[in-house]
C-alpha cells in the first residue's frame, strides 16, 4: 500500500477529504503558484514558501493543492492525502468530468515559483532553471500511486494551452494545468524531467537492440493499464476484447480455442506477434501489452466496467455525424458495444468505441427487445434499457 502522505513532507491536513472518480486513470497535475507578474526587464522577488503555505491553509484553502513544493530548498507541505481530491482546478458544471476528481488519484503539485523571480540575487525565467530540489522524492511518491511517466498532451515547454477532453478522460499520466479541459490557466510553462527510479518507463523499443529473448517461455507477469490487468493469469472482459482485436488484425495463430476472458500463453504469444509487427523487439515485444500498443490495437483503452448514461447518450448523438471512427467516450461505448455484440445485435468487428450508425441500429434492436417501440426505440440509450443491458452483460451504470 502506498503512503497516503509523502514521507518527509510537512503535514497541514485541511480535512474535507473527498473520494476521486475511480473510472478514470491516475493523474498528476503540475502547477506553479504564479503569484506575481514579472518580466525579464522587471524581475520581482520570489514569494516565500512560508507565505504560500500560510495562504493555502488560510484564505486560499478553497483552491488548495495536495502539495506545495519549494524547488529551491526542497521543502514540501502536504494538505490532502493522496486518495482525496484537492481543489486547484476549475470544475464547472459544464465539464463532463469533475476535474479535481477525474482519476483513481488526481495529485496536484504547486511549485512555489513564477517566471523571472529573483531568488537570493539570481533571476530564474523557468521552473526547470531552479535547482528543483525535492523533485525526485515527489516523483517517486506519485509513481508509487500508479501515475505513469508520460505527458498525454506533451511535456510543458511554454505557456500555451493544449486541452483535449478525450485525452483527459482516457489517458493516465502527468498533465500541465494548461492541459486540463474547462480550465483557463496556462501554467507551469516547464517541468523537470522524470528521474530514474520507481515509475520510470522502459525505454522506447528503438533503444533496445534486436536481441532474441534468452528464455523461450512466454512472459508470465502482469501489468495494469487504465485500472485493468493484462498478461498471464489476468481475467476479465478486457482480455476477451484484446483477443478479439488480435484476431481481427490477423494475429490469432496461437489460439486453439477462444479468445476468452482468461489470459493464457496463447494470448501472450499472439500479442508478441502483434508487437513485432509494430517494430518492437526484445523486452518490448514480450507479449505483455503496453499502453501505446494497446491503444493502437483497439483505438481506445478499456476501463473498468462502469458506464455513464450521460456519456453514452452524448456519444450516440455525436459520433454518427462526426468523422468516421470518432470516439466521444470510447472506453465506455466499447463496453456497451461488446454487450450488444454478445447479445447478437452487433457484429464483433464494429466493437470499436465509436457509437456510429451501426451501433445506434444495434441499440435500437436492444430497445425493441426490451419492449420499446416507435420513437422510444430510436437507438439513443435510456436509463431503463441501459440498466437492463448492464444487468444482462455484467456492467454497472451511473447517471
Amino acid at each position: 500500500m502506498s503512503d497516503l502522505w509523502l514521507p518527509g513532507a510537512e503535514i497541514h491536513d485541511l480535512g474535507d477529504h473527498a473520494p476521486t472518480d475511480q473510472q478514470y486513470p491516475p493523474k498528476a497535475i503540475a502547477h506553479i503558484t504564479w503569484d506575481r507578474n514579472a518580466t525579464a526587464a522587471a524581475p520581482q522577488d520570489w514569494c516565500t514558501y512560508e507565505d504560500l503555505v500560510s495562504y493555502f491553509t488560510g484564505s486560499g484553502a478553497g483552491d488548495a493543492p495536495h502539495l506545495i513544493w519549494d524547488p529551491f530548498s526542497g521543502r514540501i507541505a502536504q494538505l490532502f492525502p493522496a486518495d482525496s481530491r484537492s481543489k486547484s482546478l476549475l470544475s464547472p458544471t459544464t465539464s463532463p468530468t469533475r476535474t479535481n476528481r477525474a482519476g483513481r488519484v488526481v495529485i496536484q503539485i504547486e511549485a512555489v515559483f513564477f517566471p523571472y523571480c529573483n531568488y537570493q540575487g539570481t533571476v530564474y525565467a523557468r521552473l526547470v532553471d531552479t535547482p528543483c530540489a525535492g523533485w525526485d522524492r515527489i516523483h517517486a511518491w506519485i509513481a508509487s500511486w500508479g501515475v505513469p511517466d508520460v505527458w498525454p498532451m506533451g511535456r510543458p515547454v511554454d505557456f500555451t494551452s493544449h486541452r483535449d477532453e478525450q485525452v483527459w478522460e482516457a489517458g493516465g499520466g502527468w498533465y500541465a494545468h494548461a492541459h486540463v479541459p474547462f480550465n483557463d490557466h496556462t501554467d507551469p510553462g516547464s517541468w523537470p524531467d522524470f528521474t530514474a527510479g520507481p515509475g520510470t518507463p522502459i525505454p522506447a523499443p528503438s533503444q533496445h537492440p534486436p536481441v532474441p529473448p534468452a528464455d523461450p517461455t512466454p512472459a508470465r507477469y502482469q501489468t495494469t493499464i487504465n485500472g485493468l490487468p493484462y498478461g498471464y493469469g489476468a481475467q476479465g472482459y478486457q482480455v476477451t476484447v484484446v483477443g478479439r482485436g488480435l484476431v481481427a488484425q490477423g494475429f490469432g495463430a496461437h489460439y486453439c480455442s477462444g479468445p476468452g476472458p482468461n489470459w493464457t500463453d496463447a494470448d501472450t504469444e499472439n500479442y508478441a506477434d502483434y508487437q513485432q509487427s509494430l517494430g518492437y523487439s526484445g523486452q518490448a515485444a514480450d507479449g505483455v501489452p503496453g499502453e501505446s500498443s494497446l491503444r493502437r490495437l483497439l483505438g481506445y483503452l478499456p476501463g473498468p466496467r462502469t458506464v455513464s448514461l450521460a456519456h453514452v447518450v452524448a456519444a450516440a448523438r455525436t459520433d454518427p455525424g462526426a468523422e468516421q471512427g470518432h470516439r466521444t467516450y470510447g472506453a465506455e461505448v466499447a463496453i456497451v458495444e461488446q454487450a450488444l455484440a454478445d447479445e447478437g445485435l452487433l457484429e464483433q468487428r464494429w466493437v470499436d468505441g465509436s457509437f456510429g450508425s451501426l451501433t445506434v441500429t444495434a441499440y435500437a434492436g436492444w430497445q425493441r427487445r426490451c419492449g420499446y417501440t416507435d420513437a422510444a426505440a430510436d437507438g439513443i440509450p435510456g436509463q431503463d434499457s441501459l440498466h437492463r443491458l448492464g444487468t444482462a452483460q455484467g456492467f454497472a451504470v451511473t447517471d
